[in-house]
This record gives C-alpha cells, sequence and structure tokens, in this order.
C-alpha cells in the first residue's frame, strides 16, 4: 500500500505535529456540569436551552489543546426539532447555531495572542450523528434500524445539506453503526463535492461494527472516496481501540481517526452509565499505543473531559 497523501485540510496539524488533537465529550460534560440531559434531544436540548454554554465548553475544549471541535449537532435533527414543537425553519436555525456557536469559539480562542503560540488555526467540524441518535433509543450500538440505504438516505438528506453550507470546515460522521449507513451517507457527501468529511464508527469489538459488519472490510469500500479526509472509530471501548486500528490500516491509506468513549457500558433502559473495570485501558493511558500503531486523529467521545485532552496533547506534543 502507497503512503499516504495527507488532504491539505488536515495536512498542516499531520505534517507539523503528526498528529491532530480532538476534543473530547459535549454531552456527558455538560450533564457533568449540571444540565438535565434526560432528553430524547440530549445535547441538543442545552443547544436549545442555553447555548452561551455549549459555546464555553467549546472554548474550553481548545484551551485544553483540542486542533478541531465538533459542533453539537450529533442528536440535532429537524424531525427531532419539529417533533419538540418547533417551526422547520426555527429547527434549521438551530442546526445552523450549533456550528456558529463552535466557530464563535474558535474566534474567541484565536483571538488572544497567547492561544496562538505553537498552535496552528483549530478546525471546526459540524457533528452528524446516526439515525439511532434520533431515535434515542441506543440504537446506534447496535444499528438495527429496519431501514434500507434508501430511507437513510432520504432521513440524512435535510440537515446534510444545512451542516455542509453551514460554514464548519468539514462534516463529522460519527458513531455509524452499520454498513447500509455508511453508503447513505457517502452518497450524500458525493452530491455535495465541495464537502469534505470524516466517519468513524461505534464498534463491538476489535474488528466489527456495532451491525457485526467487518470494519476493514467497511473502510476498503470507502477508501476510493476522496473526500473522506480520514476514517476510524468512536464512542467505542478503549479496549478495543489497538485492534480496531491494525484492522482499519491494513483497509486504508486515509488518516485513522480514534475518539473512544470513557469504556463504561450505556444502559438505554435506566439510561446510566454502567462502571468499566479499573484495570481497562483509559484514552489518557492508551493513546501513545494508539498513536505508535498509526491513529492519526486522536481524542476523546462521551465521559471523556477536557482534562483528557489536556493530558492527551501533553502526553503526545508535549
Amino acid at each position: 500500500m502507497s503512503l499516504p497523501t495527507y488532504p491539505s485540510l488536515l495536512s498542516p496539524f499531520l505534517e507539523t505535529q503528526g498528529i491532530a488533537i480532538l476534543d473530547g465529550g459535549l454531552a456527558t460534560e455538560l450533564d457533568a456540569q449540571g444540565f438535565d440531559l434526560n432528553d430524547e434531544l440530549w445535547s441538543a436540548k442545552v443547544l436549545l436551552e442555553q447555548p452561551d454554554s455549549v459555546r464555553r465548553l467549546h472554548l474550553g475544549y481548545l484551551l485544553a489543546g483540542a486542533d478541531c471541535i465538533a459542533s453539537a449537532s450529533y442528536q440535532a435533527t429537524i424531525e427531532g426539532f419539529v417533533r419538540r414543537g418547533l417551526a422547520e425553519d426555527e429547527a434549521g436555525e438551530l442546526l445552523r447555531r450549533s456550528v456558529h456557536l463552535a466557530l464563535e469559539a474558535r474566534e474567541e480562542f484565536w483571538s488572544d495572542p497567547e492561544n496562538r503560540v505553537a498552535r496552528l488555526k483549530p478546525l471546526v467540524a459540524a457533528s452528524i450523528g446516526p439515525y439511532g441518535a434520533y431515535l434515542a433509543d441506543g440504537s446506534e450500538f447496535r444499528g438495527d434500524y429496519g431501514l434500507n440505504e434508501d430511507a437513510l438516505v432520504d432521513f440524512h438528506r435535510s440537515r446534510w445539506r444545512l451542516l455542509a453550507s453551514s460554514g464548519a470546515d468539514l462534516l463529522a460522521c460519527e458513531t455509524i453503526p452499520s454498513r447500509h449507513e455508511a453508503r447513505a451517507l457517502r452518497r450524500l457527501l458525493e452530491q455535495t463535492p465541495a464537502t469534505q468529511a470524516w466517519f468513524s464508527f461505534s464498534c463491538q469489538d476489535e474488528q466489527r461494527l456495532s451491525d457485526g459488519s467487518r470494519l476493514a472490510e467497511v473502510i476498503a469500500e470507502l477508501d476510493d472516496c476522496q473526500q473522506i479526509l480520514a476514517i476510524g472509530v468512536n464512542c467505542t471501548a478503549p479496549r478495543h481501540i489497538s485492534g480496531l486500528i491494525r484492522a482499519a490500516s491494513g483497509a486504508t491509506s486515509k488518516p485513522i481517526v480514534v475518539y473512544p468513549n470513557a469504556g463504561e457500558g450505556w444502559d438505554a433502559n435506566t439510561k446510566m452509565w454502567i462502571p468499566v473495570e479499573q484495570s481497562s485501558p483509559t484514552l489518557v493511558s492508551a493513546c501513545r499505543e494508539w498513536a505508535d500503531l498509526g491513529a492519526r486523529l486522536i481524542g476523546g467521545c462521551c465521559r471523556t473531559t477536557p482534562a483528557d485532552i489536556r493530558q492527551v496533547r501533553r502526553i503526545l506534543l508535549g
């Protein structure tokens, strides 16, 4: 396999630093700060009710060392907001706001000359969660929607178009649990040729997506899409990440992105986290190993914090 040619959007980070640091959990950090997210909208509830808190958290991650922050749109959909009682145009404005808050945080961060010391201007990614995030029933960790590829394209289309034209640098297609949904998102990406994205999957073990598809096979199907800048896994237990990096690296020359959760399980019925064993690897303890295995974009997902991202940057970039 030939050596990768990094796309221009990522090359300043990868050529200068070797690694790009992503942010950590957004919704779970808001929850830890006392916001009630027991709601179908999850983090989008705070976007609706207290948007400045979202902006401040974005800024917190930038100050902690993130080279890229993701918008609070993972669980934000036109359908979800309309179901809450908003008009469609109001729902669309909230989706745009999610990106604008991240852009505002970046501009605030970058306006301080002290923050520019040994730093590149961070990127803003517009988060696109899977259909299961809209369902709010944990099915983004199963992929058993009962929808075919065409139906998934139809579901994602309106939000995709809004976020693709929102001013974000790229899209983060996250926690994708199935081959069908990956194919659907690729179709939408190719319908917006000026848009670039990373694709990351939720996985059940060191080889398979949540729906049982083999990660290496799904990545191989996506590898020829030039609009996909990086590919990998997120919101997956840290103990699986090393094996998944090996599986991914054998199927693509694109930069590999990993941002696992804190390792805890999620009980969708009780809406509670299941504690992880103390001996299990964590984002902080294993990030060096993942970089050595070839991961080039590294951050955290659910239950990871700005403090974790600060430690990851120190470990990987000094």
